[in-house]
């Protein structure tokens, strides 16, 4: 079996050829071998359509349609018996090609992964590219067991015994997000079919949060580096790893930074993209002592490593320096757990930290007041100045 590509809407004889183009009848279920010169019989078969492309890998476009143009790819099935039983062979090879092409295009008959592939493929320009390279990694490694398993065919049983397999070696968050993607998929292919699968109870992550003490700490040991421009940014900023590593000096304006793109890994590697959320796009008033930390750029990111470094030696750092472990991503918790601290109210804690709901702290959202937000912005940043005090004298008698 050969694969042909055409461009034209019909396949056509070659008269220059020595081989003959075979044409085959409209309707793809009767496809006619015809004999070439050689004495075998050939056979096409139209099996899809591909996209076509400029060279700086733009869509090439019709002028006449405005759409993109594609060309039609073939199957050539031949046969080296003579006669009439060459012929036969040819067209009974396309027939059964035809007939696998049809089984396939029905989604009950598809597999577990052809399945997940093409709802992957399907969500291609609607979803993220972090929330696609999630599906592939769980398409790539966390259904095999029922990968192979036709649509039609799964049970319940399968299902369960699927889950609870991987829900001894990933944790449950891990596994509720492989079933999900499995749910949504099943809605899609096989929506009269309902699953009622057990899942692992949830863990609440317990991890350390903190304290004033061990951010000055790691302050003091990380000092004039990279990481240490990192750090400031989230934990007295509430930034997330990605809002961090997506400023530039643009960003900076007076006291203020702000916080309308991040970067994050996708399926080709560290990507641009918009914030988490709709109120991930903000401005976050820093303390004097941060801003002027980033004085010597005057242009390109303010912090100048790959974010994977930093999640890489990050918790090295923690334990060279004799402080507890504890996550980068948790400067985010000591923040919102010292403005707790402060009675700062909740909405000026998500405002700053960007959260969309107050899920992550108590489920009570009000609106935020002008006046209000500058008094407690005040109140924050003068507790972050006062607790680095030391420290920054501490230099100041350095350089003298």
């Amino acid at each position: 079996m050969n694969i042909v590509s055409s461009s034209d809407s019909h396949c056509k004889r070659n008269t220059r050829s020595s081989l003959a183009v075979i044409f085959i009848l409209g309707d793809d279920n009767m496809a006619t071998a015809k004999k070439l010169p050689s004495g075998s019989w050939r056979c096409l078969v139209f099996s899809h359509y591909e996209n076509l492309f400029n060279e700086d890998g733009s869509p090439m476009i019709d002028e006449k349609t405005g759409k993109q143009k594609r060309k039609r790819i073939y199957e050539s099935f031949t046969s080296d018996l003579q006669g009439r039983r060459g012929k036969r062979d040819a067209e009974a090879q396309a027939a059964q090609f035809l007939a696998e092409k049809d089984r396939k295009k029905r989604p009950e008959n598809w597999t577990v992964k052809e399945a997940f592939e093409n709802y992957i493929k399907l969500k291609d320009h609607v979803l993220s590219e972090t929330t696609l390279r999630g599906y592939e990694t769980i398409a790539r490694n966390q259904i095999g067991q029922i990968a192979d398993i036709s649509l039609r065919k799964l049970s319940q049983e399968d299902v369960q015994s699927w889950i609870n397999i991987l829900s001894v070696k990933l944790s449950p968050k891990t596994v509720k997000n492989a079933y999900g993607l499995f749910t949504a998929v099943m809605r899609m292919y096989l929506p009269d079919m309902h699953f009622h699968t057990t899942l692992p109870s949830a863990k609440t992550y317990e991890g350390y949060v903190p304290s004033d003490q061990d951010i000055t700490d790691l302050i003091c040991y990380i000092r004039g580096t990279e990481l240490e421009k990192a750090v400031l940014l989230a934990a007295f900023g509430s930034l997330r790893r990605g809002e961090v590593f997506g400023l530039t000096k643009k960003d900076i304006k007076g006291n203020s930074i702000r916080i309308r793109e991040t970067k994050v890994r996708g399926r080709s590697g560290i990507i641009k993209k918009g914030p988490k959320t709709q109120s991930s796009y903000r401005y976050v008033i820093m303390p004097e002592f941060v801003i002027r930390k980033f004085d010597d750029i005057e242009s390109g990111p303010l912090v100048r490593m790959h974010p994977e470094d930093l999640s890489k030696n990050f918790k090295k750092v923690l334990r060279s320096a004799g402080i507890p472990e504890f996550r980068y991503h948790d400067l985010r918790h000591y923040t919102a757990s010292i403005m707790h601290a402060l009675n700062i109210p909740d909405q000026y804690i998500m405002k700053r930290g960007g959260w969309k709901s107050d899920r992550v702290l108590k489920r009570v959202y009000r609106g935020t007041i002008a006046p209000e937000e500058e008094r407690f912005t005040d109140r924050i940043n003068e507790h972050f100045t006062e607790m680095m005090q030391h420290v920054m004298q501490h230099d100041k008698r350095k350089a003298l």
